[in-house]
Formats: C-alpha cells, structure tokens, sequence
C-alpha cells in the first residue's frame, strides 16, 4: 500500500511503523538517503538562489555558484533517483536541496516521508483583521502629544524600497504614522512580485545599484526633509533613518549612500540577525574596544573598506516586541497603533505583518520565539520596516530600555 506520511502520528506515520504494526513491514522511502556534508556552501547557495529569484525570476545565479562547486558540494550525498532534475538544474542533488529551501516541512512530508515535528505556535496570534483594525483616527502623517521620537526604516529590494516611519514615546507607545514604498504603486493592493513601477522603470538609464541609490536618494530627501505635526502643534522631524543593507547585491550601496548623503547624520546601515535558542545571545557577545551595546542591538566599530558604523539587531526579539506593542490595548503604556480612521486602508500592511508565525524553541537554557515565513504568504517587508522602526529609538536616544 504506497501511501505519503503528512505529519507525525498520522495513518501513514503509524503503519509504517515496525514498532507499532510489524504485520506490515513498512519501509520509508526517500528522495534523500544522505545529505550534502558541505552545509557551508549549501548555505551560500540558498542565499544566492533568494537573490537570484529576486531580480531574476529564476535560479540562475545559484546555479552558476552550483557548478563551479559541484565536487565539493555533492560529497556526502546519497540521491535516490539521480535521472530526477529539472532542466533549469544541474543534478538531481540541487533538485532535491531547491525543495526543500522552497518549503522544508512540505520537503520533508512529501519527499522524505518524514514530517518535521509538530510545532507549537503561539494561540494568541494576532490575526490581520485585528492588526488593521488597531487605529487611533488620527490624520495619516499626525504624531500624538507623548511621542517625542520621529524614525524610519527602508528595506531594500531589487525593484522596490518600502518604508516604514514610526513616532515613539519614552514609554515605547507607538504610533504608525506613515508606510509605503517606492516608487509609489498608487493601487491599493500589490506584490513585490507584480509591482508595476519599479526602480528599473523609474531609472531607466542606471544599473541595479544605480538605480538602488538613486530611489534612496528621492525617497529620503521627500521623508528626511519634511516637518511631522504634532498635536499640540509642535514641528518633529526624523531623528534616524536605518536602510537594511543585509541583501548582498546592495550592501555596498547601501554603505556608501549612507555616507554621501547630505542626511548621513541621520542615517546608518543595518543588518538584521536570526538569533535563536541556539544561536549566541547579544547579551554574551564580547565587547571589543569602540562598540556600543545595547538592548538586543550592537553597534560594531568601524572596520575595514566601510568607514562608517552600522547597526546590528536581533530580529526574532524585534519582531515579538511589535507584536506584544500591537497586542497592547489602545491607553494602556506600550500600546502600538495605526494613523487613520478605515481599517480596510490598512490591510496589505496588516498581511505583511502576519506573513510570519512564531515558534518557542529551547536551546541553551533559554527560550525564544523563533520567527519564520508561512508557506502561503509572500511579502513582509513592512514588517520587516516596523521592526527596524521598533529598535532605532535605543540607539543613542532618552530611551534606554525595552518594557
């Protein structure tokens, strides 16, 4: 009887268990008998073959990398079907490694007929519905009387930069004050994907980083340079701006316009860290001679071709700071909202904010949440932006501690 085991102590799972009906003497098929040993390059793979999807549409680059490393890549791998590959592809190794990097629980059930664990998610999830509907009925653009910080965050992306601008209170109350991207796509709902106006068509005559610099060039002079009105009529204006410089064909970029900029004081590059259960802490890094440390964020020296500093943050502890802030009610301190008066105006945002779940894991005396995209949704690059916005008021303001 062939059968696919879907998750764990399912009817497949259990008949083909020899403990528990040897009657049926089940044996688990594979597509992977063994793994590549070369977890190094496999790495440098997957993040080339994110990269290359991202301007591509295809695997191309990882491909290139693929083939230039094969020997060593392949050493250790035990394939089952070796003829079974696409034409896109090179062995039938690199299929079975592209499934799985394109969605490991379904790699694993499917191919391996061994589903991954079971994972306990967290019940309260906020939903979308709910995040859109956290509005405060303020003007788009209106900062509330007891948010004294103004900041923003850009995430770069091949086509588009979407940003996130945020006002904060010392008590960490928060208000969403404005989002998008740019260039703008003057429709309501969209992907990274299907975006019509991009970078390439706004910039025609430049290359990928050309025009990378160009849209952060427009984007900050229209967002750095404005006044934010506050409700008691005050005048604020962005004291810090982050720009993601983690994605590899803009880092450089990304380096060198935060130096040039006539806004350089205001910004700094950033890098986001997966730190899990059983990844080293920030809290024990150890401090070398010139950098700043501070609440789950660390600020390198400067070192190296790039000569100015960057920001380092924990992006699972960021990402359940948001959404405890969301989860708050609104009045209570620490509470995080929404400008405007129509939640449906809201509901892209509030999809990227929920295009991940989080996961407890223990490891290393500790539990975390461990952050990690659904299978089903796309984008999230707002989250990623809210995030950012979340941590820059640390960095050297009167805010020295999370609640």
């Amino acid at each position: 009887m062939p059968c696919t085991v879907i998750r764990p102590g399912d009817m497949a799972d259990n008949i083909l268990s020899r403990d528990k009906h040897p009657e049926w003497n089940g044996e688990r098929t594979k597509m992977v008998y063994s793994f590549p040993d070369d977890e190094k390059r496999w790495q440098k793979y997957a993040e080339l073959r994110a990269e290359s999807l991202r301007m591509y549409g295809d695997i191309r680059l990882a491909t290139e990398f693929y083939g230039a490393a094969r020997e060593f890549m392949d050493v250790g791998a035990v394939i089952a079907w070796p003829e079974r590959y696409n034409h896109d592809e090179l062995s039938a190794i690199q299929h079975a490694m592209n499934l799985k990097l394109q969605d490991e629980a379904a790699f694993f059930a499917e191919y391996q007929n061994e589903p991954l664990p079971v994972e306990v998610v967290d019940a309260d999830e906020l939903t979308a519905d709910q995040i859109a509907a956290k509005i405060n009925r303020l003007p788009y653009g209106r900062v509330p009387v007891g948010c004294d910080h103004v900041n923003m965050f850009i995430d770069v992306q091949a086509s588009l930069l979407f940003y996130v601008v945020a006002a904060w209170g010392d008590d960490f109350s928060g208000v969403v004050i404005d989002y998008g991207t740019y260039p703008d796509q003057q429709r309501p709902y969209f992907t990274l994907r299907d975006a019509r106006r991009t970078l390439a068509t706004v910039f025609p005559s430049s290359g990928l980083e050309g025009a990378i610099y160009a849209g952060m060039d427009s984007l900050t002079k229209t967002q750095l340079s404005r006044d934010w009105q506050r409700d008691d009529g005050a005048a604020l204006r962005i004291e810090r701006c982050l720009i993601d410089a983690n994605w590899g064909s803009s880092t450089d970029v990304v380096y060198q316009f935060c130096r040039q900029s006539e806004f350089s004081a205001l910004m700094m590059p950033s890098h986001g860290r997966f730190v899990g259960a059983s990844s080293q802490p920030f809290s024990e890094y150890k401090r070398r001679p010139g950098d700043r440390v501070g609440h789950n964020w660390r600020m390198p020296n400067v070192q190296g071709k790039r000569t100015i500093r960057h920001i380092v943050f924990d992006t699972n502890y960021w990402k359940s700071f948001v959404l405890a802030r969301l989860a708050t009610p609104m009045g209570d301190r620490g509470c995080l909202s929404l400008f405007g008066d129509k939640p449906e105006q809201h509901r892209l945002f509030a999809e990227h904010l929920t295009a991940e779940y989080r996961v407890k894991t223990e490891g290393r005396g500790r539990t975390v949440d461990e952050w990690k995209l659904r299978p089903e949704r796309g984008d999230n690059h707002w989250f990623d932006g809210l995030v950012g916005c979340a941590a820059v008021p640390l960095i050297g303001q009167r805010v020295s501690k999370a609640p």
